[in-house]
């Protein structure tokens, strides 16, 4: 993966990252058309968290359904399918690894409700970015609180990727909640 992305990058080709938990829909797979419209190469990601899941039984239930997300995504046209296992991103066990931590999320959208689930997903999306180092990020609507947990937990000058939005709602969300201009656009 790292090889392919690197090859690119001294090509010249920018690089967009749809990162997804699997079990894609259209609005999942339009991410990826509007990657291809704003970046030479799409890389799109499955990773069910485990971390961000308070209840195990919903980790357990979540729907997997890879091969028909593998179909989809080569239909599409994405470029990449990252499918990382979870013992790759948590090679110590998810329960022993450092965790991003996320000030002033709790008391909103499933922070009320899940203690520690803005933790795990900027904990593992914070590694996707690592691993792909992509130029741009999109998220869909149900991935605000992605968005919000990454641009929060990991200061702006950190990442290089520029983020955008499909829900023009969250540019107001982002504004109330990081108290400053989102970076990139909210599309």
């Amino acid at each position: 993966m790292r090889e392919q992305l690197s090859a690119w990058r001294k090509q010249g080709r920018s690089i967009a990252l749809a990162p997804t938990m699997g079990n894609l829909h259209a609005g999942h797979l339009s991410l990826v058309k509007k990657a291809q419209q704003i970046a030479d190469r799409t890389v799109a990601t499955i990773f069910v968290n485990p971390v961000q899941f308070v209840q195990r039984e919903d980790y357990a239930a979540y729907p997997r359904t890879l091969e028909d997300d593998r179909k989809a995504l080569e239909a599409s046209g994405a470029d990449v399918l990252f499918h990382p296992e979870v013992n790759e991103m948590y090679p110590e066990g998810a329960e022993m690894q450092t965790r991003v931590t996320v000030t002033g999320l709790d008391d909103i959208f499933c922070g009320k409700f899940r203690p520690g689930h803005f933790s795990g997903v900027a904990t593992a999306v914070t590694k996707l970015f690592h691993i792909t180092e992509p130029d741009v990020a999109l998220f869909g609507e149900k991935g605000r609180e992605a968005l919000l947990s990454s641009t929060r937990a990991v200061p702006a000058k950190l990442l290089a990727a520029e983020f955008r939005f499909s829900w023009a709602p969250l540019e107001d969300a982002l504004r109330r909640c990081l108290g400053a201009e989102p970076r990139g656009k909210a599309l």
